[in-house]
């Protein structure tokens, strides 16, 4: 049977409606959720309404979801959000009933979501592991285009950096850490995962000359969980950890807050990095990008990082299949 990632649409107001048919190019067998009126002019789509229906060669299959407003690029219309946020939903319950094979999501806009609709999360990673029963999930963002890979994932997220020490725990690095190791075995077909854990101080504390964070109970817990059969590295300096040397002795690594994870990825493989959330009983990647609304509408957006997650969102699901086959 038919099982297709779903592209939801994202904001409307942002390029997402235009990479969606340029990311046919991925080759990967997936379907566009959201309102066909909102897709560049000129457009070849096909509506379906299930997710096993044929479609024509070359077109964009489209699972039609109307939304209350036209779009206009680069101008977020209030009346949309609601419309944003169900598409959101009825691609999870898809994916969570087995129909879909995994999704992929457009970008949105958070503002734009809390002034037009009841929106209480920070973003989409909280969205769907509230959709998902309240889960415990991690953001990873996986780059596509260098050698060796380039894995982070941040313990904390969208806080301020005076919020980090007191929300950076030893419950949720474990948590981290537990989530991280088991996604890169099923998801990544890593058999031993490697990972790297960030310091949260400069260079790692340096001994607690400046923070003691990681002599007072960070390293204590890599080697608590080293015991039970993690293969951990760290706490290491976050400065001297992602050249490429460095990475070539882990699969992925854990920091302490947003941008001590982001800024490295972004800065290696901008274009081709991957927002994956961990955790989910579902695959959820995404372009590693916003929406662009200064260049929306102009036709000049890069399909690069779309196309990206919606190949590795494929291979994932290939990965979940075989593990699924091949089970006892």
């Amino acid at each position: 049977m038919r099982r297709p990632i779903i592209l939801t649409c994202g904001e409307p107001a942002g390029i997402g409606p235009e990479l969606a048919p340029r990311a046919l190019a991925s080759g990967v067998d997936f379907v566009f959720l959201g309102d066909p009126a909102h897709l560049p002019t000129g457009t070849d789509w096909q509506e379906i309404t299930t997710l096993t229906d044929a479609t024509r060669p070359g077109a964009l299959p489209v699972l039609r979801h109307d939304f209350a407003a036209p779009r206009k690029p680069g101008q977020p219309d209030p009346a949309n959000a609601q419309g944003v946020i169900e598409v959101i939903a009825r691609a999870t319950a898809l994916a969570m009933s087995g129909q879909a094979a995994g999704i992929c999501t457009l970008p949105i806009n958070k503002e734009a979501l809390k002034s037009g609709a009841d929106f209480p999360f920070p973003g989409h990673t909280e969205y769907l592991a509230h959709l998902a029963g309240g889960v415990d999930v991690a953001m990873m963002l996986a780059s596509t285009t260098v050698e060796p890979p380039c894995r982070v994932v941040p313990a904390t997220i969208h806080i301020a950096l005076s919020q980090v020490p007191a929300n950076f725990t030893p419950a949720l690095l474990r948590n981290m850490i537990r989530i991280t190791d088991a996604a890169l075995r099923r998801d990544f077909g890593i058999v031993q995962p490697r990972i790297a854990i960030a310091g949260l101080n400069p260079h790692a504390g340096e001994n607690g000359v400046m923070g003691t964070e990681e002599t007072s109970w960070i390293a204590a817990l890599i080697a608590d969980l080293r015991a039970q059969g993690f293969d951990l590295k760290g706490p290491l300096p976050a400065d001297t950890m992602f050249h490429a040397p460095a990475r070539r002795n882990y699969d992925a690594a854990i920091c302490a807050y947003h941008d001590q994870a982001l800024i490295p990825i972004k800065t290696l493989d901008f274009a081709g990095g991957v927002n994956v959330t961990l955790g989910l009983p579902f695959i959820r990647t995404s372009p590693d990008h916003g929406t662009a609304f200064d260049i929306a509408g102009q036709g000049i957006a890069d399909p690069a990082s779309t196309i990206a997650a919606l190949r590795m969102a494929q291979d994932m699901a290939n990965r979940r299949a075989q593990t699924t086959s091949t089970a006892p």
